[in-house]
């Protein structure tokens, strides 16, 4: 169980991207495999009820992923999971941040948990995450310090 940390920490630095755009949405189509047509194609996603296309929850998800090595090696993350709350929609502009909720010691190691979201230019939290990585062992002093 984490345990409550006594100093107040920034949150991680923003992560703010470009407007999802269609050609976007069929590279990452290719680059993942996943080639429904709902992210797509119009005509499909208009069947299915839907205005337009929409980005693929996995990539708002790959974009969490980028925040969190931006912040700390790859090699830090020791869990990432996420929850889909609402669909990115193409010309979407999402925003990537982060916050630390708790700080423990696991297996002689210093960890901080955090809280992290998709947020969209009109405030629509498309994804909820969280995720726990390991940090150095006088973490937050440290990162009180960084952000002063």
């Amino acid at each position: 169980m984490a345990e409550e940390t006594t100093v107040e920490l920034p949150p991680l630095p923003p992560l703010p991207l470009p407007l999802i755009s269609r050609a976007a949405l069929a590279l990452f189509a290719g680059a993942s495999g996943d080639h429904n047509p709902i992210h797509i194609d119009l005509d499909n996603a208009r069947s299915a009820g839907f205005d337009d296309v929409f980005a693929h929850g996995m990539l708002s998800m790959a974009y969490l992923g980028r925040l969190l090595t931006g912040w700390v090696p790859q090699s830090a993350l020791r869990s990432f999971s996420a929850r889909f709350v609402a669909i990115t929609p193409v010309h979407g502009q999402p925003t990537c941040t982060g916050k630390v909720t708790g700080i423990d010691d696991v297996d002689g190691e210093r960890r901080a948990h955090l809280e992290l979201a998709v947020t969209l230019a009109d405030g629509t939290v498309a994804l909820r995450g969280d995720a726990v990585v390991a940090v150095p062992p006088d973490f937050p002093a440290r990162a009180a310090r960084t952000a002063r």
